[in-house]
């Protein structure tokens, strides 16, 4: 139930973060995040054995994804926004950051599915 995804921002700011969770991977564990905007109209392609996550950076914003598999309730994952061992800097202040109910029950990126 894998999932490649194309995203993009059509209004406001993002901060796009992505983990590879493929352990053959040389780059597994590692981060990489991009500033997507209305205004840079950058896209990002993330592949499949990725965990991917943003941080709104504006007041509001309308995301954009395209994906190459169907949404599979019961079949997602996820990992802690604030795993210490990925050290993702999210541009937003700790005692700012709103983050869902089931997004705080996530688990630990050693603890999380890997691919």
């Amino acid at each position: 139930y894998e999932q490649a995804k194309l995203v993009r921002v059509v209004k406001g700011c993002v901060w796009d973060v992505n983990v590879d969770l493929r352990k053959d991977s040389p780059t597994f564990g590692k981060h990489v995040a991009v500033e997507l905007s209305e205004k840079n109209k950058r896209q990002l392609f993330i592949p499949k054995g990725f965990a991917h996550g943003f941080a709104v950076l504006s007041e509001e914003v309308i995301f954009q994804y395209k994906c190459d598999n169907y949404y599979t309730p019961g079949q997602e994952g996820g990992i802690r926004f604030d795993d210490p061992e990925l050290g993702i800097d999210w541009r937003i202040p700790r005692k700012d950051i709103l983050c869902s109910e089931k997004d705080k029950q996530l688990k630990s990126f050693r603890e999380s599915f890997v691919f």
